[in-house]
């Protein structure tokens, strides 16, 4: 164990360098996985929307992939929250008082930073990592996907019918191009719009601010 200061600085900067690389390595993660989703997404997108010949029902697969990704990501994001906090502590409360004279630390920062580091526990759940990531990637391209199903199906000549107009003319004749397999069309409807609600509710939840990490955030 450190017995000088010096021995107990040369220790707090080589586990802070530590720290800062496993976060980073985590971080490097969490937007692989986004990659992974826009990447795929494009690509479905691209499937369907190329040819009338493509069913709706790729960019219905392309939703379900994307909260996949979405889950990973959250999950990844759970485990980046513990590196990022444990380096906020150190940050806070050694390196901003050591560069801000008169800045006092929290007198327990020590012991909180030692018992993270003996029983490390997650500090968000896994449903406020999802609305975090949501609100920061996700749901903007789970916008670009529902914009494109609804063209799909609001468009016929991007589908395989033979039709002279450029645009359904009614809600039943979307409702119909929506069928997918066995199921109607306005079943179909209904648990997109409930599938989306679902992600609108996530998305303003946990909107608490991380402490002391102001406004630069993940």
């Amino acid at each position: 164990m450190p017995t000088t200061a010096s021995e107990y600085i040369t220790a707090l900067a080589h586990y802070h360098r530590a720290e800062i690389a496993r976060m980073a390595g985590w971080r490097d993660r969490i937007d692989r996985t986004t990659n992974w989703a826009i990447t795929g997404g494009g690509a479905m997108l691209s499937v369907s929307l190329s040819s009338p010949s493509s069913h709706h029902g790729v960019l219905l697969f392309t939703m379900l992939l994307v909260l996949l990704f979405l889950i990973i990501e959250a999950r990844r994001y759970r485990f980046f929250d513990v590196y990022r906090a444990r380096v906020r502590l150190v940050e806070r409360n050694y390196f901003s008082p050591l560069f801000l004279s008169g800045r006092a630390a929290d007198p327990e920062w020590a012991h909180a930073l030692g018992r993270s580091l003996d029983n490390p526990k997650f500090m968000v759940s896994l449903h406020s990592a999802m609305s975090r990531r949501l609100r920061r990637n996700y749901f903007w391209i789970f916008l670009v996907i529902l914009v494109a199903w609804a063209l799909k199906l609001s468009t016929p000549k991007l589908q395989d019918v033979a039709a002279s107009r450029d645009v359904v003319t009614s809600l039943r004749e979307m409702a119909d191009n929506a069928a997918l397999g066995f199921l109607p069309g306005w079943f179909v409807l209904i648990a997109v719009a409930m599938f989306y609600s679902w992600l609108v509710l996530t998305a303003v939840q946990h909107r608490e601010p991380l402490p002391g990490d102001g406004d630069v955030h993940v």
